[in-house]
């Protein structure tokens, strides 16, 4: 899920720090604009939370000194988030790599005096069923996963100050181990838009009916180059309302930009982009 809110800041990839932003230099002739940016949440091997970006025509990694969980989430998904240059309030979803649960992470961070400090980073099971889970996409008030060969999706409510997911309704049961990334867009109508990579090499945009969500129409958008991928992140242009930046990075730390002129066409063939090297950005990273 695209959200507009960023961490303000604060460390390498390699070396946490309490000042500043480590920024990487700008492509040659980069495809994607200046006045575009794309983030994505990721989790290094020691638990410790990292944010890798491209915005301005620069890669970025940001994170908060303390920002850590005890284990490294197969799944995550940001439910919603607000702050400030000195605050910052987090609510998200995550799911476990071995115990098979559902949890509500629920992050807070405050600066002062220059320094970030985080004041809440808890976890807590929110609902069982969830061993195997690979991807996790969410567009209120729907979740979707993705585990071995199917696709679910997920009621999630907010009632009463607490958090409840409803039982999976399974939307296909073939073919969902072929799809590596999966990320909710936006919502058109009743209509649930979804893009995502496969193995095969595939991007490729899905739409989803919110009344007969079993029906699910489809677009590929490209039909090679993706298939290294273990990451696909939709961003947003402030000069450019209808395009859209894609950031696409491989488990072994090789990230690509993308620029689509037009993100609403269903079709790919104006989607531009170039490779930003081995940045090092190993972390496990999740589509936003």
């Amino acid at each position: 899920m695209r959200t507009t809110f960023r961490p303000i800041v604060l460390a390498s990839v390699l070396a946490l720090t309490a000042t500043g932003l480590v920024t990487g230099p700008a492509a040659a002739a980069p495809v994607v604009p200046a006045d575009c940016g794309v983030w994505t949440t990721a989790y290094q091997s020691s638990g410790q939370r990292v944010s890798y970006g491209y915005s301005n025509q620069q890669t970025a990694v940001e994170s908060y000194p303390g920002d850590t969980l005890p284990w490294v989430p197969t799944a995550q998904q940001q439910l919603g988030a607000a702050g400030d240059t000195d605050l910052f309030i987090s609510t998200e979803l995550v799911t476990h790599p071995t115990d098979g649960y559902l949890y509500l992470l629920e992050r807070r961070g405050e600066r002062t005096n220059g320094i970030w400090k985080m004041t809440r980073n808890e976890a807590t099971r929110l609902a069982s069923g969830f061993a195997n889970t690979r991807v996790l996409a969410y567009g209120y008030p729907y979740m979707y996963r993705v585990a071995g060969t199917s696709l679910y999706r997920y009621e999630v409510k907010y009632t009463n100050g607490a958090y409840t997911v409803s039982a999976p309704t399974q939307l296909a049961s073939t073919n969902w181990n072929t799809v590596n990334t999966f990320t909710y867009e936006r919502t058109e109508g009743a209509v649930d838009i979804l893009i995502g990579t496969k193995t095969n090499g595939e991007l490729k945009e899905w739409r989803i009916n919110r009344t007969t969500p079993t029906s699910i129409a489809s677009t590929v958008l490209k039909t090679t180059g993706f298939a290294a991928f273990g990451s696909l992140s939709s961003g947003w242009c402030q000069d450019h309302p209808t395009a859209r930046p894609l950031l696409a990075i491989t488990p072994a730390g090789a990230a690509s930009a993308y620029f689509d002129a037009n993100a609403t066409d269903r079709n790919g063939t104006d989607i531009t982009g170039e490779s930003l090297g081995a940045l090092g950005w190993t972390g496990k990273a999740y589509g936003q």
